[in-house]
């Protein structure tokens, strides 16, 4: 299972499994400058950048050679924009990093990469990438990566600070990844996938924040009461109510999905009713990830997706079901 400790927040505001690689490789051989804004680009995080294929999947879109490299084109893009907050963030939280006994081990708080440099390059980072997408995809592209890298920053700034407002803006990174690719692709996005992903997004950033605040609680009981919450709200808010918020947002998802899959009718053209049938694997999806939130090690979504085999297992029969709905549509 996840290990709450080791997310790095969507924003770039955290420590996380990150910083604990960079750890490792402050005293190696990866010193130069290039392997610093490499590491302070976070490349473990890029894996969740692949919800740009999200909307296409959902839209049975069939891809052609040139939707494929539309599709690439703007998974780069999207990592650039990513890459220019965990850099601009990093910059502006040096002096801190270097006070705090993990932080201290960041490229740019060490000094293996100068704060000058983590601006300059995350500044350039955050004007060419949207610029790119206007040239290379469409304009519509354009706004949607300002948008994140505009929202990002606030988020660094000072939207971090504000009760609920924070855990809204990481699930909308999360959501305007999702929705990336359709409109890179021109491929109309439903209502039905939109509530499910936003309220899927907040389902897993719910039980992260629940996660680490547990973890959190752990620690100040084993050290006498005598620990600082890793994030700048973590403390303001309370197991209970982060709780209700997963719960809500798994009901929110699980429902959306359900209304989009009975939608079709009662007597869908296929053998049997595909569309119908990925109901089962979607839930049982949404059950087993709560199990980790529940026991508070829903870390890294991508830790939990990818590291539980049953979820994996479950992840493959939806996708299954899903392909065989669409193809009888």
């Amino acid at each position: 299972m996840g290990d709450p400790a080791a997310f790095v927040e969507e924003g770039g505001g955290g420590g996380g499994a990150s910083v604990a690689v960079g750890a490792g490789l402050a005293g190696g051989s990866v010193r130069t400058l290039p392997g610093g804004l490499l590491r302070t680009a976070r490349p473990r995080q890029w894996v969740k950048n692949g919800l740009v294929l999200a909307a296409p999947f959902a839209a049975a879109r069939l891809l052609s050679v040139a939707d494929l490299v539309q599709l690439g084109v703007v998974l780069a893009l999207f990592t650039a924009c990513a890459s220019a907050v965990y850099l601009i963030n990093d910059a502006r939280d040096a002096d801190a990093d270097r006070a705090h006994p993990v932080k201290r081990n960041r490229p740019v708080a060490c000094g293996q990469v100068p704060v000058p440099v983590a601006y300059g390059v995350g500044g350039a980072l955050a004007v060419l990438a949207p610029a790119a997408a206007g040239v290379l995809c469409n304009p519509a592209t354009a706004v949607l990566l300002a948008g994140y890298v505009v929202m990002q920053l606030a988020y660094c700034v000072w939207l971090k600070h504000i009760l609920v407002v924070d855990l809204v803006v990481i699930a909308a990174g999360f959501l305007m990844r999702a929705m990336a690719g359709g409109i890179a692709l021109g491929i109309g996005l439903s209502r039905w996938f939109l509530i499910t992903s936003a309220f899927g997004a907040l389902f897993m950033v719910g039980a992260k924040r629940y996660s680490e605040l547990v973890l959190m609680s752990l620690r100040a009981e084993q050290d006498g009461g005598q620990v600082t919450a890793t994030r700048s709200l973590l403390g303001a808010y309370t197991a209970g109510y982060l709780r209700f918020v997963w719960q809500l947002a798994a009901c929110g998802a699980v429902l959306a999905y359900c209304l989009w899959a009975l939608e079709s009718g009662a007597h869908p053209p296929g053998l049997l009713p595909w569309r119908q049938l990925s109901m089962i694997p979607f839930i049982l999806a949404v059950l087993r990830y709560a199990v980790f939130a529940d026991a508070a090690t829903a870390g890294a979504p991508e830790d939990v997706v990818l590291r539980d085999r049953p979820l994996a297992v479950i992840g493959l029969a939806w996708a299954a079901l899903y392909v065989l709905a669409v193809v009888n549509t």
